[in-house]
């Protein structure tokens, strides 16, 4: 039988009584008494199931399926696995459907071709946007950059640079950023008063949603200002344009309020637009706004818009759940009812619980040492025909180190093997840590070194949890060592965090060659060298013989930098060290002897 809803309606009625929100699953709010078809749903089988043609494109111009803004942004949300479809959609969309285009419904479709690497499609939709008189935002931009440049591949550096490069030239052609950036000054500077009007009302603004959602994001710091602004201009902004606000700017608004001083106000702009014009949060403003959210640790807002979006025609994936859930057993005190609200609205939808619906729970279970519940839950999910795998071990082993249960933590370890579900290096990892953090680095040690003998190699996470466990008890040297080694013998290529940390606790035990040592290691697996804690100690503690050994390592092709060279020998010469400075700058290359910095630095002596 199955036992799920069973176990968690025990479990909610445990944890009611310990909740500080008792009842709050069945709370109702205003806008949640509504009821949608599945035209979304429809529109986005109907483009999945078949090849793009007329047919397709007929069946999307149903008259019961009229097409809107938030549902254009959902279905190329949920299309980011298909680039062509994607695009053709898009493209359908812009020329044929009769709906306006919009910046956001460009930005994520060019999230969807760069995750995909379809980069001809991408640039035909950068030059489409341009050519529309819209612009990429800087969050769209820093998005696509990083998801370019991270990659290894030559083709894709050259994307990133060139997007950098369109980027800039955007920027200064874009006649509308200089304007928005004026009215965000005004608005800034001071409370929403008649003068603000009057300056804004001379400036004779281009009312539109691109101008308006510009404005928005140049005011993100200043939110409720930004909902000043939303709001004059949604009466015309003084002016008779009879400019109103769409479905575009009202999502605008609303990542901009979704924050902790403005978070009322963000809810009493999600009811304005059900009660004045029939809009919708769409997909694409959920995710940013439920990530905002979240990383403020404003976990009931996140839950409550879950809840919201769950009632309504754009459902959040079974991803997005099973991330909120994560989230929600993030912090040192998970809010179990919190997580039985988010797994109650999952499955009032009609669903089954999913195998990462269950590990969430798990999860936050084990966080709180509630073993028994958790247990509980791990046998519902075996009656629904999911096995406990490595996630679902390594969130026990987790909770268990978390409650310094490290031995029993351990017969998990051996449990999973019995069982024929072998301890993936993850595993391995998080029982390691759990012994480091508990000041038992000998087991920790010990624990890696049966990994060890079952065949398992190093990895770089372990590696940086094991140097942290010999630094934890101030061995610093051993932990030089035990790096190098296994740089050495295992193959194994340390964070670059890791690097600086046990650099700078060598530096502060005055261990400058082991130091160094590091730092020529970090060069020869392609980091960018750390050098700047090495000026102030050279300076203080350093020969001039260390400072070019210094200067050596951190030399590419001929020489270092002049930017090494200066910030070392102003190091020397701010420690009173002047003629060790001279004799830095006598060892350079003509070029920096004569640098503007080097005679003002010494003209001033």
């Amino acid at each position: 039988m199955y036992r799920s809803k069973a176990v968690l309606s025990s479990l909610r009625n445990a944890y009611s009584k310990i909740s500080a929100q008792v009842g709050s699953s069945s709370i109702q709010f205003p806008w949640q008494v509504r009821s949608f078809s599945s035209r979304p749903e429809s529109m986005l089988q109907l483009v999945l199931e078949n090849a793009w043609s007329k047919k397709v494109e007929e069946g999307l111009k149903n008259p019961d399926t009229s097409l809107t803004h938030e549902t254009a942004i959902y279905l190329l949300r949920k299309l980011d696995k298909h680039p062509e479809k994607a695009y053709s959609f898009l493209h359908w969309v812009i020329r044929e459907s009769g709906l306006t285009p919009s910046s956001p419904l460009y930005s994520t479709m060019l999230r969807v071709l760069v995750q995909q690497r379809s980069m001809k499609r991408f640039w035909m939709t950068l030059s489409d946007m341009k050519q529309g008189g819209f612009y990429m935002d800087e969050e769209t931009y820093k998005t696509l950059y990083s998801l370019l440049n991270k990659e290894e591949d030559n083709n894709s550096k050259a994307d990133a640079a060139a997007l950098a490069h369109f980027y800039e030239r955007m920027l200064k052609e874009n006649a509308v950023s200089d304007v928005a950036a004026s009215v965000s000054a005004a608005v800034s500077k001071g409370d929403w008063s008649c003068e603000v009007e009057r300056e804004l009302q001379e400036m004779k603004l281009p009312l539109s949603d691109n101008f308006v959602i510009r404005v928005l994001k140049e005011l993100r710091e200043h939110p409720l200002k930004a909902l000043a602004f939303f709001h004059w201009v949604g009466v015309g902004g003084g002016t008779s344009s009879g400019y109103r606000h769409s479905t575009v700017t009202y999502n605008a608004a609303l990542r901009v309020l979704a924050r902790p001083s403005s978070v009322a106000e963000f809810w009493s702009v999600v009811d304005e637009m059900k009660t004045t014009g029939g809009h919708e949060v769409d997909l694409d403003t959920y995710i940013k706004v439920s990530r905002q959210f979240q990383k403020s640790r404003m976990m009931v807002e996140a839950v409550k818009l879950y809840e919201f979006m769950m009632d309504g025609p754009f459902k959040p994936s079974v991803q997005d759940c099973s991330l909120l859930l994560r989230s929600l057993s993030a912090g040192p005190s998970p809010d179990l009812d919190l997580v039985f609200r988010v797994s109650s609205k999952y499955e009032s939808t009609g669903k089954s619980l999913s195998k990462a619906v269950y590990d969430g729970i798990h999860r936050s279970l084990t966080s709180v040492a509630r073993f028994e519940e958790a247990e509980e839950i791990m046998k519902a999910m075996r009656d629904a025909g999911y096995e406990p795998d490595n996630i679902t071990y390594s969130q026990l082993v987790f909770g268990l180190c978390k409650a310094n249960r490290l031995e029993e933590a351990r017969g998990v370890v051996d449990q999973m093997e019995a069982q024929g579900c072998f301890p993936d290096i993850k595993t391995w990892t998080i029982l390691i840590q759990g012994h480091c953090k508990n000041n038992e680095v000998d087991k920790a040690f010990a624990c890696f070194a049966n990994m060890l003998e079952k065949g398992f190699d190093i990895d770089s996470d372990l590696l940086d949890v094991l140097v942290g466990g010999f630094l934890s008890q101030n061995r610093i040297e051993g932990a030089c060592k035990f790096l190098m080694e296994m740089v050495r013998n295992a193959n194994v290529k340390p964070w670059q965090t890791t690097y600086k940390a046990l650099i700078d606790k060598l530096l502060e035990i005055k261990k400058g060659d082991e130091a160094l040592d590091l730092l020529e290691l970090m060069k020869k697996q392609n980091y960018p060298a750390y050098a700047e804690p090495f000026d102030g100690y050279l300076a203080k503690f350093g020969t001039l013989e260390d400072a070019k050994k210094f200067l050596d390592v951190l030399s590419s092709k001929d020489s270092p930098s002049f930017a090494a060279y200066f910030h070392l020998v102003e190091a020397f010469y701010r420690e009173g060290r002047l003629a060790d400075a001279k004799n830095l700058v006598f060892i350079s290359p003509h070029h920096f002897k004569t640098h503007p910095k080097i005679t003002a630095l010494f003209g001033a002596a």
